[in-house]
């Protein structure tokens, strides 16, 4: 049965109606509710962490706070900054006043939304915009006065004060303040317990501040590199004194070069001329040699550099992410059948070789691991096929472990020295930072906040500092045709495949284009649609963040996937002009959604073990498997709807490779390979094929992709019998030719596509720890 992604989400929650504007508990209320316990010998209890619902303010106390430059009067209902009124909507004003009347705690979702509606069922989205609304009011992405706590609620971070509170002895408030002779014998009692309250909520705020993450202001970053690029991915030496990175603005499948530093001075120098995409460097024990991880047709190897420079030799085959426990003793990612990659150690040649942990599920890779300094516990970071939150196994392998860190995507780990805690660079709620853990047990904490993105994790030897490359992010759209490149986005995030989106997609006359874009890292990822020849661009679903999605031929319906928080993928269709609501057709971690032939939509879906490409009706049933074998990625469908295509284990190891792009006929018959592992784009009209042949780097910004032309009535051009091997062999395909950009969106010719250019500029840093 579906259900409209707009409807309310329904609630149980049956509490008083608040009768005034503010949602928080009052001072009267507390006055109030110390008169009753003359009335009754037990104190009243409140309900945990819960908000409660307002009742009628009844004394005169003026409820003002401050905070920053800003001024917030509940009474008055007015928020202002140096005097001057800021306008918010009425229900944006009462998800601000909660928030900072609780300042420093954590107000979860379903409280704010108990709070600010409580008689109206409304759903997450609904919260959502009342916080982008006061982040724009407050300078928030300046100030970090607001935290996100993943899947859970906000903290509001900012000192908040307010003025000291009088209570006039009005004759409304006379009872209050004189207490008849039968109450005075309680006068005492009520005297120890006020004091036990006090002394009780003075703990817990004292326990709440010091577990209380520390904001950026309050660390000291000192700036390592100044590139006007980008640097990426740090690793020290042994000893402190060296600093090897990628200068690129990607830290993981990179076609840029490793380059070292002597600290804390020293000029870069660049030590790699190798094209191929890599990731990962660790220092060898005497600090002699820098290892990679270089991705080729066959593989993942690892290659060493000498860290004075020379040539790139091969170390080990079949080894990533690979780190020196000693002179001897390695750790690596070893693959036993493509995709599954696990953590192994083993000597240098090999020998002594013993598996510490191989995920379960068959498209799980583990392609970093950090051992303990006791070598007691490794930890892992691992994709299946996105990023999942950090690992922490027992070195003897006896088990699988335990997640540790945030819940997030985490892309990279560290220990202390000592042990004692454990970091993680992890994307939660959008925003990359960095975090802590106290090993074993404790609960992970925050280091660094703010528009800023940190990633990649090096812990100097004395344990007193880390060394993160800190960046800042901007994508915009741009198209290009006759009249050169030009942006068609200049405002907010454009996102594309680099991001793990749907990359923009033109419309089949070539006049549109659909492409996704959020107004700031805690909003919606929108779906918008671009009029080339007005210029005009706008949401068609407004509020609703997708992830992927595809557009029917006719220009009619959307089908989408989007994941809400804490749940897994789901699958919904849309009519584009909104004249009905948003359908769910499946709920199951279904993604990568396309349109098929004969009614039916194409998606990537997994069995728990393996991925595999499967298809369904337009109301969800029916869903069956277009190919029995699995799959490690399902990208793109045929203008024509009959292929896809997919990244798969090669369908012949043997032949040097070890994925395949292959395109499978949805209706049945011969795969037809195309090529090994490379992105695959059709123009909306179906005459061009193009494949991506070059990646952007620093030598080469923009990248290569050749375009092929398509015979008429035919899905694929003439390929060769077992696919395209390189680009010459592609260029001697008739009509083919480059198109001097990479990750591109086919327009209706070769002259015309758009693409995402994604402005990135990260610099190393060193964070003093505490």
């Amino acid at each position: 049965m579906t259900r409209s992604l707009l409807e309310p989400k329904l609630t149980s929650r049956s509490m008083k109606v608040m009768k005034s504007r503010s949602n928080s508990l009052q001072i009267a209320i507390k006055l109030n509710e110390i008169n009753k316990i003359g009335k009754s010998s037990k104190m009243p209890i409140r309900g945990g962490n819960r908000l409660s619902r307002r009742e009628p303010f009844e004394s005169g106390a003026r409820r003002q706070y401050r905070f920053g430059e800003y001024e917030l009067d509940l009474e008055r209902g007015g928020l202002r900054r140096a005097g001057e009124e800021i306008t918010l909507r009425a229900k944006s004003f009462d998800v601000l006043a909660v928030l900072v009347e609780r300042n420093g705690r954590l107000v979860t979702k379903a409280d704010l939304i108990d709070a600010v509606w409580p008689d109206t069922s409304v759903a997450d989205n609904s919260l959502a915009q009342c916080i982008l609304e006061i982040r724009r009011a407050i300078d928030d992405e300046a100030q970090q006065m607001i935290r996100t706590v993943a899947r859970r609620g906000y903290i509001f971070e900012a000192a908040v004060t307010s003025p000291p509170v009088e209570f006039p002895k009005t004759p409304a408030l006379a009872p209050m303040l004189v207490e008849p002779p039968a109450r005075r014998l309680n006068r005492r009692v009520l005297g120890w317990a006020a004091l036990t309250l006090a002394v009780a909520l003075a703990a817990i705020l004292a326990l709440a501040t010091i577990r209380r993450p520390v904001p950026n202001a309050a660390l000291s970053f000192t700036q390592i590199t100044s590139f006007t690029d980008s640097a990426v991915n740090p690793v020290l030496s042994p000893d402190g004194k060296m600093l090897a990175f990628y200068r690129s603005d990607r830290s993981f499948f990179t076609s840029d070069q490793v380059f070292v530093k002597m600290l804390p001075d020293g000029e870069p120098v660049q030590l790699t001329h190798d094209p191929r995409p890599k990731y990962g460097l660790a220092f060898s024990p005497d600090g002699s040699l820098i290892a990679y991880t270089a991705i080729s047709d066959t593989g993942f190897d690892t290659y060493t550099v000498s860290s004075l420079g020379g040539e790139s030799r091969l170390f080990l085959p079949n080894a990533a992410g690979l780190t020196w426990l000693d002179a001897h003793t390695l750790l690596f990612s070893e693959t036993k059948r493509l995709p599954n990659m696990g953590i192994v150690t083993s000597t240098e040649s090999r020998s002594e070789s013993r598996e510490i942990y191989f995920p379960a599920y068959q498209r799980g890779m583990a392609h970093y691991s950090y051992a303990s300094p006791d070598r007691q516990s490794v930890l892992v970071v691992e994709m299946n096929p996105d990023w999942l939150p950090c690992r922490l196994v027992p070195w003897t392998g006896s088990s699988a472990g335990r997640q540790v860190g945030p819940s997030g995507a985490c892309t990279s780990a560290a220990w202390s020295p000592d042990g004692e805690w454990m970091y993680f660079g992890a994307a939660v709620n959008g925003k990359r930072h960095l975090w802590r853990q106290h090993f074993p047990n404790g609960q992970p904490e925050q280091i660094t906040f703010g528009p800023a993105e940190e990633d990649g994790i090096a812990v100097a030897p004395d344990g007193r500092s880390l060394i993160t490359s800190v960046a800042m992010k901007q994508g915009a759209v741009w198209i290009h045709d006759a009249k050169g490149d030009r942006a068609v986005s200049t405002e907010g995030y454009a996102h594309g495949a680099d991001d793990d989106f749907s990359p923009p997609l033109f419309s089949g006359d070539g006049k549109r284009l659909y492409y996704l874009s959020s107004h700031s890292p805690d909003s919606a990822t929108e779906l918008r649609r671009l009029d080339l020849d007005s210029g005009q661009s706008g949401p068609l679903l407004p509020g609703i963040s997708i992830r992927t999605f595809d557009i029917s031929r006719d220009e009619k319906e959307v089908v989408f996937a989007t994941q809400p928080d804490g749940q897994t993928s789901q699958l919904w269709l849309a009519p584009l002009d909104r004249s009905g609501a948003p359908r769910r057709i499946a709920a199951g971690g279904e993604a990568f959604p396309h349109f098929g032939p004969d009614g039916q939509v194409l998606f990537r879906m997994s069995d728990g073990k393996a991925l595999y490409l499967e298809r369904m009706r337009l109301d969800g049933s029916g869903s069956i498997k277009v190919v029995p074998f699995q799959i490690l990625n399902f990208k793109i469908a045929s203008p024509d709807r009959r292929y896809a295509v997919v990244f798969a284990p090669a369908l012949q190891p043997s032949a040097g490779h070890v994925v395949d792009t292959l395109a499978i006929p949805i209706a049945g018959g011969p795969v037809r390979r195309i090529c090994a592992l490379c992105e695959v784009a059709w123009s909306a009209d179906g005459r061009y094929l193009y494949l991506t042949m070059g990646a952007s780097s620093r030598d080469d910004p923009a990248g290569k992709t050749l375009a092929i032309p398509v015979p008429p009535g035919e899905s694929l051009p003439a390929l060769p019998e077992a696919g395209i091997r390189d680009g010459a062999e592609a260029l001697e395909i008739p009509g083919a030719r480059i198109v001097a950009h990479s990750d591109i969106s086919p327009g209706p010719d070769p002259s015309v596509y758009a693409y995402v250019q994604a402005a990135v500029h990260a610099n190393l840093f060193r964070i003093a720890l505490r």
